[in-house]
């Protein structure tokens, strides 16, 4: 298991260089922040850097998780321990599962810390579901949504930075191997392929998972399709599945076939640029150039 002390930002895609770009400007503001993003991204590890990068670093960061659900009380009561995070970071962690009455509480932390002659805590919140839905339904308070939605910050998925998985796969494997004082594991470039077509569901924390299992189980070795996951090896046999297209006698007009090909995955992905790139294998900044270059409208 990789410690907090040994997490680490890694990665070169461009939508991680974005990120990274918008928690380097957030970090020196007192702004509160709406960390968005799917489960196992790393919302903890971005909040915790922008701790470490403001001028709250030397107060407390207090981290609470509201993952029990709604009907499960906050994790602690802000009020009795004000003294404690007073100047801090406060890190909310699946708010949207706060209680009602857990929402009331932590608005009238917030609204109140300032006039008990304490310094209040900067707060950054993050969420799995979409805040605002769940303001539209009524499962959580509009007021509250507005203390907390000042910038907010996308997470990408693993899926959206494939490109970083190799830089990710060589930190998690030598993280590993010295936590259980065992040798280093290697991949074929056949299984290595497997692993850039996976989806990820699960993210970096899937990924990080992973990278431990196969250090335990084949530690020194080499690991080859054989040795991954069910779920990762079946992308094998989908790949060669889909290898169905079969070139005309007569040829077709490459460019043409591409132009098809990115407006039909736009018209499925309903206009979102992210998610067609996802159905094209691509990332968004790809296609973002390709839709530039074939002046495609979407």
């Amino acid at each position: 298991m990789i410690t907090p002390g040994e997490q680490k930002l890694i990665g070169e895609a461009p939508e991680f260089r974005r990120l990274l770009k918008t928690a380097h400007l957030v970090a020196p503001t007192d702004a509160n922040v709406l960390l968005l993003g799917e489960s196992g991204t790393g919302k903890k590890l971005i909040a915790r850097t922008i701790h470490g990068d403001s001028p709250r670093r030397d107060r407390p960061f207090v981290a609470v998780s509201c993952a029990g659900g709604s009907e499960a009380p906050i994790a602690f009561d802000p009020f009795d321990q004000a003294e404690q995070i007073a100047g801090g970071t406060l890190y909310i962690d699946e708010v949207v599962e706060l209680s009602l009455a857990d929402q009331a509480q932590l608005l009238r932390f917030l609204q109140d810390a300032p006039l008990s002659g304490q310094p209040g805590p900067r707060v950054l919140a993050a969420s799995t579901r979409d805040l605002w839905s769940a303001v539209e339904s009524g499962e959580f308070r509009r007021d509250l949504y507005y203390r907390l939605y000042v910038v907010p910050v996308e997470i990408p998925s693993l899926r959206d930075r494939l490109e970083d998985i190799p830089l990710l796969l060589e930190h998690f494997i030598v993280v590993a191997a010295a936590n259980h004082d065992l040798d280093r594991v290697r991949f074929t470039a056949t299984a290595d392929r497997l692993l850039r077509r996976y989806p990820w569901p699960g993210n970096v924390r899937e990924l990080c998972n992973l990278c431990e299992r196969m250090v335990i189980l084949f530690s020194g070795c080499e690991i080859a399709p054989e040795n991954l996951p069910w779920e990762i090896r079946r992308g094998e046999s989908a790949a060669t599945d889909g290898l169905a297209f079969k070139l005309p006698a007569g040829g077709i007009n490459l460019q043409d076939l591409e132009v098809e090909v990115i407006r039909q995955a736009l018209t499925l992905a309903a206009g979102n640029k992210s998610r067609a790139a996802r159905l094209l294998g691509l990332t968004r900044d790809t296609l973002l150039y390709r839709l530039r270059k074939y002046l495609i409208s979407a």
